[in-house]
């Protein structure tokens, strides 16, 4: 097969003007100066967004974003800028960058498991009309468990109910009895909904069975302590003299780009060297891919490998997770050379970062099946959840060698 064209051939889209005008410097200077322009305009929305918990969230996603781009630019283009400038503030940028996403990853990838549960176990993920979700009782743990218990005692229903009296109502756990659910494999469960007044109306037509609902809670417990954590770290870097270094770094950049000698040649000529070896290293990472593998939907190789040892999932995925940064990066000088033009491969972007979100989430499954002394039900439900995130991983295999192919057979 062969690589795609990546790069564009469209010589109106480099910046019009007389050929000695328009300098290699000028193009990036332009584009640096946008990028650093939004990086100081998400830090002030994050700095007012005070309480509002959605727009420094916003914020947040914001800064990374234009912190990345800047970052991708410098790594990228070295050889235009004065290299000690672009070295430091790069390294900069890229702590800042992966000190606030780690709040945000945890948020979504709690947000994945659950759902994923949620849809293994059958359940509809309808909250109830007055009362909660009731998996962590007080003083009422599992000893030495890490994990809460979620029903009587005997681990046969969990309550979903604002209190006794009528219109409580137990649905069996024989719907997720069928293959690919997460029925436990020891004894029955089922959930205690409370219809408050409308018994003859159920909110669920399937069950949460005690397995799911005890790993949902130790995935929660553990990734919101995680979140805790990162969001602790995102607001002691952001108050840190050297985030403020780093804001004063990239202040100075919006009206100013330290160049190195070459940047005065011509931008179509000075700008193509540096894009070309950034699309040489992606093309080159792709081809050591097993793409010929990744083209059959039902991989059971590759997920063997992944169901083993943590280091061999990790060994089998770093290679796809270097491809979407260099991915990234071919995208980022792409958007320098040609600003009007669409995205470089969006849509494989988008297919990566699913790819990276599930092999992330499917770790964090088993790390939480590592914990010490769980029951055998959660330890089950977390086994089947891991596998269904490393069949995601999969999935997002076949799509990106899908996506790939077509760009391979459309390109000139």
């Amino acid at each position: 097969m062969h690589s795609p064209d990546l790069s564009r051939q469209d010589a109106a889209a480099v910046p019009s003007g007389p050929p000695t005008t328009i300098t290699a410097g000028d193009a990036l200077a332009r584009y640096l100066h946008a990028q650093a322009g939004d990086f100081l305009r998400s830090l002030r929305l994050h700095s007012e967004s005070g309480a509002d918990t959605a727009g420094v969230a916003e914020a947040a996603a914001a800064l990374r974003q234009a912190s990345r781009r800047i970052s991708g630019i410098l790594h990228t283009f070295r050889p235009l800028l004065d290299p000690v400038w672009a070295d430091d503030l790069r390294t900069e940028l890229a702590w800042l960058s992966a000190t606030l996403a780690q709040e945000h990853a945890c948020t979504s990838r709690l947000s994945r498991l659950l759902d994923a549960l949620a849809r293994l176990s059958g359940a509809i993920p309808l909250p109830p009309a007055r009362g909660e979700l009731r998996t962590d009782a007080p003083g009422d743990r599992a000893a030495g468990s890490g994990e809460p218990r979620t029903g009587a005692g005997d681990g046969s229903s969990t309550a979903v109910d604002s209190g006794s009296g009528p219109g409580t109502a137990v649905v069996p756990n024989s719907s997720t009895r069928a293959r690919g659910s997460l029925g436990s494999p020891t004894g029955s469960g089922g959930v205690r909904v409370s219809q408050a007044g409308s018994a003859d109306a159920p909110r669920a037509t399937g069950s949460l069975t005690v397995g799911a609902a005890r790993a949902g809670a130790l995935l929660e417990r553990q990734l919101t302590l995680a979140r805790t954590r990162a969001h602790s770290a995102a607001l002691q870097a952001l108050g840190s003299s050297r985030f403020h270094a780093v804001a004063d770094s990239v202040a100075v950049l919006a009206s100013e780009l330290p160049l190195g000698p070459m940047a005065g040649a011509p931008a179509a000529e000075a700008l193509a060297l540096p894009a070309e070896l950034a699309e040489r290293r992606l093309l080159e990472a792709v081809a050591a891919l097993p793409l010929g593998r990744a083209a059959h939907p039902y991989n059971a190789e590759a997920l063997v490998h992944g169901l083993a040892t943590a280091s061999a999932g990790e060994a089998q995925d770093a290679p796809w997770h270097q491809v979407r940064l260099l991915l990234r990066l071919h995208r980022y000088a792409q958007e320098v050379l040609h600003p009007e033009a669409d995205p470089v491969l969006c849509h494989a972007g988008l297919v990566l970062d699913r790819h990276r979100d599930a092999a992330e989430a499917a770790a964090a499954a088993a790390n939480a099946a590592r914990t010490p002394r769980i029951a055998p039900a959660t330890a089950y439900a977390l086994g089947v959840l891991h596998a269904d995130q490393r069949h995601e991983v999969e999935a997002a295999r076949y799509a990106f060698q899908q996506v790939w192919r077509r760009s391979a057979v459309t390109a000139p």
